[in-house]
This record gives structure tokens, C-alpha cells and sequence, in this order.
């Protein structure tokens, strides 16, 4: 069993910097492919970086330039830096470990974009 935690959400103004992370309590998380997702009010959840254990990216296309995803092994920890952030980022962020047949979600930490 693998435990998740976000931490690092809050309100930001747009055009701002926010960074989050995505601690993990197993001691195998650089096994594991791990990725942040996000779910605005009324719309789905959806991708918006991966990263696997040997360090190989994904990002959604909304995304691309402005966020960047990194994991410190040794930690246990994982990073969405997001800058230039815009209103329509506003939603829970949450952290995903998959790794052969399991999958595991944090408990999602919100980020809001508002003047």
C-alpha cells in the first residue's frame, strides 16, 4: 500500500508561481511512475504531467512551457512547479503512483488562480 500526500496548494493571482508537492510513504517510490492530474468544478479529472522513474516526461498540451514536473527519489517526493498560472488552472491537484497493476491517488490539494 502506498500513501500519498499533497501539500503546496493555496490562492495565487494570475501570472503568479506556485510549486506542489507529493510525498509517498513507500520506500519502492522510484519504482513507480508518477504523475499529477488535476479536476476543475463540473469537468472531469485530467492529465496534466507524468513522469517515470527514470525521469521521462508527459504533459498536457494546456500545460506545456509553463509547468514542470520532477521527483527526488532519495525523498520519496515528487514536484509540479507551475508558473505563469492562469484562472482556468484552478482546481484540485492530485498526485498519482502507478506501478504494474496498482494505482494509488493522494487526497488532492486545491489551487485557486483569482485576482
Amino acid at each position: 500500500q502506498v500513501q500519498l500526500v499533497e501539500s503546496g496548494g493555496g490562492l495565487v493571482q494570475p501570472g503568479g508561481s506556485l510549486r506542489v508537492s507529493c510525498a509517498a510513504s513507500a520506500n519502492i517510490f522510484s519504482l513507480y511512475t508518477m504523475g499529477w492530474y488535476r479536476q476543475a468544478p463540473g469537468k472531469q479529472r485530467e492529465l496534466v504531467a507524468t513522469i517515470t522513474r527514470r525521469g521521462t516526461t508527459i504533459y498536457a498540451d494546456s500545460v506545456k512551457g509553463r509547468f514542470t514536473i520532477s521527483r527526488d527519489n532519495a525523498e520519496n517526493t515528487m514536484y509540479l512547479q507551475m508558473n505563469s498560472l492562469k484562472v482556468e488552472d484552478t482546481a484540485v491537484y492530485y498526485c498519482n503512483a502507478q506501478f504494474s497493476t496498482s494505482n494509488y491517488w493522494g487526497q488532492g490539494t486545491q489551487v485557486t488562480v483569482s485576482s
